[in-house]
């Protein structure tokens, strides 16, 4: 396994982030405790969360899950770097979603009681606020830090501006601000590389992109539907979309002879910004598979043919101005 720092931190985290999200809803527990397992025979010691997954509202059912799996002991706990995150609705009072100082409070709370610990490595802000002001935001922050109950503060889904002016608001208070942003990045969908991924290398952000292989489109969902296999009414309608991409990208993954989505990972891992793509499998078999992008090494012509196949974006302004 490779390992590098998170953004400007000192933290050193795997480049590879174990996603959660199917433990629960797809993912019985006894395979979820499989794979975390198995995540640490392979080195991965990134691990991400979210209070909502699970899916079933205030329950947190995929942080209870790693809870019981961190409760077996033998170092689990101890060598994963648990992030986690708060914003969707976990009940039907008011403050129970978002990111208001009391809600910041009582959800990190209940995601150490759920995963069974004493602190949380990373605790990100699922979407911005736009109701909560920034001052407000990180004083909450602040005072969970000074407690010992969180180390670093992320962000998911947060616009360029959004990170400038967390950031901004964070340096008045002498903080260290953001050390993350988690946003939607992969070959099909570059918006990122604007503003987003310029903000992050400004700041200091390590990027942590997520649905990294667009929801299976590239993970050979061609190949799979040619050999039987059924496909969702979603991915068959983006597939429909991107027929013509598809196709290309699938037959350049022949001629590296590599796997879809191994390169579809292994791209994610040439770009800026970039500390770890979040992988979410559903059985080990496809944990085991994913390590293979950290070895493919993409040259310069190869990087050039995935960009003529999905065209990406200059950074902001050059894109729409001289």
């Amino acid at each position: 396994m490779e390992y590098a720092h998170l953004g400007r931190t000192g933290l050193l985290v795997s480049k590879l982030c174990l996603g959660t999200m199917n433990f629960g809803p797809q993912t019985t527990e006894e395979d979820s405790f499989a794979i975390m397992d198995r995540a640490h025979e392979l080195g991965i010691n990134f691990f991400d969360t979210a209070n909502v997954y699970g899916w079933k509202k205030g329950e947190g059912i995929t942080e209870k899950i790693i809870g019981r799996w961190f409760a077996q002991g033998g170092g689990r706990r101890e060598r994963t770097v648990i992030a986690t995150k708060l914003y969707g609705s976990m009940g039907d009072w008011p403050n129970e979603e978002k990111l208001s100082a009391l809600n910041i409070r009582r959800a990190a709370e209940a995601s150490l009681r759920r995963m069974q610990t004493d602190y949380i490595d990373i605790y990100q802000a699922h979407h911005i606020d736009r109701d909560t002001p920034f001052e407000e935001f990180w004083e909450a922050m602040d005072i969970l830090k000074q407690q010992g109950k969180i180390l670093y503060v992320g962000s998911s889904n947060f616009a360029g501006w959004h990170i400038a002016k967390a950031q901004e608001s964070a340096r008045r208070r002498n903080s260290l601000g953001l050390v993350s942003e988690q946003s939607h990045y992969n070959l099909l969908v570059r918006a990122p590389e604007l503003e987003v991924i310029p903000a992050c290398e400004d700041y200091g952000l390590g990027l942590i992109p997520w649905s990294p292989l667009a929801g299976g489109l590239l993970g050979g969902v061609l190949r799979k539907i040619d050999k039987g296999r059924s496909a969702s009414e979603q991915i068959v309608a983006q597939l429909d979309k991107h027929r013509d991409k598809i196709e290309r990208y699938e037959a350049f993954c022949d001629e590296l002879g590599e796997d879809p989505a191994t390169v579809g990972l292994a791209w994610l891992l040439h770009q800026r910004a970039v500390t770890a793509p979040i992988i979410g499998p559903r059985t080990v078999e496809q944990l085991d598979g994913t390590t293979r992008a950290l070895e493919i090494k993409l040259d310069d012509k190869a990087l050039a043919r995935l960009d003529e196949i999905f065209p990406g974006f200059k950074t902001a302004p050059e894109e729409y101005a001289w």
